[in-house]
Order: structure tokens, then C-alpha cells, then sequence
């Protein structure tokens, strides 16, 4: 297997996954969904709430807000010495304390003030409620690991995606020049000249196979690679994508050797 790093930035990556099949890439995609642990806000213990909004949508609105994941400093609550019970091991403490004393304000994520440095929400700027002059909010959070089959507030991804690496050949022989498969292509792949046609980008193409369709002479080719994928993953920013990677590429491997061990 041979991994190709096509573009990286904060949170997203994009990579070629050569020699392997299309099991191994949907193992791999699901896994990153569902089974790689973040950190979420999941009980909530309401001191003071004079604000308009119930509790109840209050506290569904701060479990999805993304926070910032120390997977070295965490384990899972069934995992825990604990035994589940909440200990700094397992899950961490926030707090919301805001009180609007001189007219309407905005309380935003940025006013959750977390025990632990390293686990904040990745965004500052998501509103939470709107407070009239006078009332005020008193919450504790805790924070544990859980992962996305557990529900969708863990899911480290906003999006996790791959497709076939795609194959677009021309033969020039029978190529009129024409301009049809330029002129319906959506990902503008081809590049016509008075003398010759051209691909830019294959990785671009969708396989719609539009092109082929509008080509009267039967031109253009499109095919995909069996063994050659293209994953797109967008971290919700609590991980680092390649962070994400890993570590499904590792539980991945621990579910081969857990299902070795069993047949053995």
C-alpha cells in the first residue's frame, strides 16, 4: 500500500490510497465516522438559566460544539479506572457563567471557560443564546470521549469521502476537436486547442461520463482504477485530520488482529 499526499491545510487532507480494494477504503471511511473518539460536552448541570431558551435546546446546542481533542490525556469512560463514574482521567469539567448587567447581549462558545487548557471549543464564534438585561446562566459541562456511532456530536469529521481514481484518455485520431466534452464537462478537464486537446486535471473528474455521451466519435475514454482511491477528509477541527487518519488506520489494524486472533 502506498499513500500520496495530494493537499494538506488545518483541517482538511487529501490523499491517494494505492493497492488496496474498495473494502479496505469503506472500512477505512467508516471507521474515521464512526469509531476514531472526541471529546463532547454530554451532561450538563444547570445552576441558573433565566434566558428564553429551554434548557433542553440549550444544552443540545453546546453538545455540538466541537472541542479541541488531547487524545493522549483521555481515555474512554468504560475504559476508566473509574469505572465510568467521571474522574480527571475520563472526562473534564467547563463552565458558562454570563449575565447580561448593561442590555441584550450575544453569549457565544468563546464564554465556556474550560479546567483544562487544552480542551476548548474550536470556534469562539458560535452563538449559543441571546440575554436580555438581567438574566444570566450558570452551567457545569463535562466533556468526555465517545465516538460517532455513539452519536454525531463525536464524530471527528464534517466530512469523510473517497472515490475511484479516475482514467480519461483521448484518442487524437478519431478527435474532431469539436469542443462538446468541453463545453459539458463540469470539472473543465479538457483544454481545446485549434490543433489538439488536452486534460488539465483527471483527478478533477466525477466519472459522469458527460463527456463520453456528447463525444460523437467516440473519442473520449473514461474509466476508473479498481486499486487507486481518492479520500477527502474535513476535520470539525477537534483533531487534526492526519491525527484522524492514524488513527483510524490503527484501530483498523487492531480489528484485523482481534478477527486473526479469533480464527486462529
Amino acid at each position: 500500500m502506498e499513500i500520496t499526499i495530494l493537499e494538506k491545510t488545518e483541517n482538511t487532507i487529501k490523499f491517494i490510497v494505492e493497492g488496496v480494494d474498495v473494502s479496505f477504503a469503506n472500512a477505512l471511511r467508516r471507521i474515521i465516522i464512526s469509531e476514531v473518539p472526541t471529546l463532547a460536552i454530554d451532561t450538563i448541570y444547570v445552576l441558573e438559566n433565566t434566558s428564553v431558551m429551554f434548557d433542553e435546546m440549550l444544552a443540545h446546542r453546546l453538545g455540538l460544539i466541537p472541542l479541541k481533542t488531547d487524545l493522549e490525556s483521555y481515555v474512554k469512560p468504560d475504559e476508566c479506572e473509574c469505572g465510568g463514574k467521571g474522574c480527571p482521567m475520563c472526562q473534564v469539567t467547563l463552565t458558562l457563567e454570563v449575565e447580561a448587567y448593561d442590555g441584550p447581549m450575544t453569549v457565544y462558545s468563546k464564554d465556556i471557560v474550560s479546567q483544562d487548557p487544552k480542551v476548548y471549543p474550536v470556534s469562539g464564534d458560535i452563538p449559543l443564546v441571546k440575554l436580555e438585561k438581567g438574566q444570566k446562566i450558570i452551567l457545569e459541562l463535562n466533556a468526555r470521549l465517545g465516538t460517532g456511532k455513539e452519536h454525531a456530536k463525536f464524530q471527528p469529521v464534517a466530512t469523510a469521502s473517497y472515490k475511484y481514481v479516475p482514467i480519461v484518455e483521448i484518442e487524437r485520431d478519431k478527435c474532431t476537436l469539436c469542443g462538446e466534452c468541453q463545453n459539458v464537462c463540469p470539472r473543465n478537464i479538457f483544454e481545446i486547442t485549434e490543433s489538439d486537446i488536452g486534460i488539465n486535471n483527471t483527478l478533477s473528474c466525477t466519472l459522469c461520463n458527460l463527456c463520453v455521451e456528447a463525444c460523437e466519435t467516440n473519442a473520449i475514454y473514461v474509466d476508473w482504477d479498481d486499486n487507486r482511491f481518492i479520500f477527502n477528509i474535513e476535520s470539525t477541527g477537534a483533531l487534526a485530520p492526519e491525527e484522524i487518519v492514524k488513527k483510524a488506520a490503527q484501530i483498523l489494524l487492531e480489528k484485523a488482529e482481534s478477527a486473526l486472533e479469533s480464527i486462529s
